[in-house]
C-alpha cells in the first residue's frame, strides 16, 4: 500500500496546528495510520537547522544562505522520515513543506524563484505532496493571532513574526498564487472560519483524495 503526504502551508497565525490537530485525530479514527512531522525539522539534524532559522537569535542569514539550509533539512527529512512513511502505507501530514521556501525566502524576501527550483532539483528533485492545504487569512489577523500565541508560550520561534507588514502581504500573495497555479495539488481554504467550519472543510476534501 502506498501512503499519502500532505502539506499545510499558509501565513503567520493561519491556524496550521490547530487543524493539523483535528485532522490527525480524524484519520486516525477513520482507521488510518498517520505521521505528523513539520518543516524545518523531522529529524535531529533538520531541527538543529531549525534553531538557525527560526529562534529569534539564529544568526543573520541572507535569503541564499536561508534556502539552501532549508532544502538541506528538507532532504534529511524526507529520506529519513517521509519515504519511509510513505512506504509503510502512513498518511504523512507536515507542517510546511517547499511551498513555504518559495514563499518565506522568494515572495517574501526576494530570492529569485528560479535560484529556488535549481536548489530544489538540486537537493529532493521533483519530490512534491499529493496534496497541499493553504489556509488565507489577512495578514492584521493572522500576525495578531501568531503574536498572542507566542506570548503565552515564551516561545522565542518568532523571527519572522518580527518582519514588517508588507513581508507577510507577499507571503499571501504566493500562496493564493500558488493554489490558482497548481490548483490539483493546492487547494486554499479561509481560516477566518470558525475552527469546526475549517476543520469539517479541510477534512472532506482530504478523505476525498485520499480515497481516490
Amino acid at each position: 500500500m502506498t501512503g499519502f503526504f500532505i502539506s499545510i502551508e499558509g501565513g503567520e497565525g493561519a491556524g496550521k496546528s490547530t487543524q493539523i490537530r483535528h485532522m490527525e485525530s480524524a484519520l486516525r479514527s477513520a482507521g488510518h495510520d498517520v505521521l505528523f512531522t513539520r518543516e524545518p525539522g523531522g529529524t535531529p539534524e533538520a531541527e538543529k537547522i531549525r534553531n538557525l532559522l527560526v529562534h529569534r537569535d539564529g544568526g543573520n542569514w541572507s535569503p541564499l544562505e536561508e534556502c539552501m539550509l532549508l532544502f538541506t533539512a528538507r532532504s534529511s527529512h524526507i529520506r529519513h522520515v517521509i519515504q519511509p512513511a510513505l512506504a509503510a502505507g502512513k498518511v504523512v501530514i507536515s507542517d510546511r513543506f517547499s511551498d513555504s521556501t518559495y514563499a518565506y525566502q522568494g515572495y517574501g524576501h526576494g530570492l529569485p524563484l528560479d535560484v529556488i527550483k535549481q536548489i530544489e532539483e538540486i537537493s529532493v528533485g521533483n519530490f512534491k505532496p499529493d496534496l497541499t492545504i493553504i489556509l488565507d487569512i489577512p495578514v492584521t489577523e493572522g500576525l495578531a493571532r501568531s503574536k498572542a500565541r507566542l506570548k503565552n508560550e515564551s516561545s522565542a520561534e518568532d523571527r519572522f513574526e518580527r518582519i514588517d507588514f508588507n513581508f507577510h502581504e507577499r507571503l499571501r500573495q504566493y500562496f493564493i498564487e500558488i493554489a490558482l497555479d497548481q490548483s490539483s495539488r493546492c487547494f486554499l481554504f479561509d481560516a477566518s472560519k470558525t475552527e469546526a467550519e475549517l476543520a469539517n472543510g479541510i477534512l472532506s476534501l482530504v478523505l476525498k483524495r485520499i480515497s481516490g
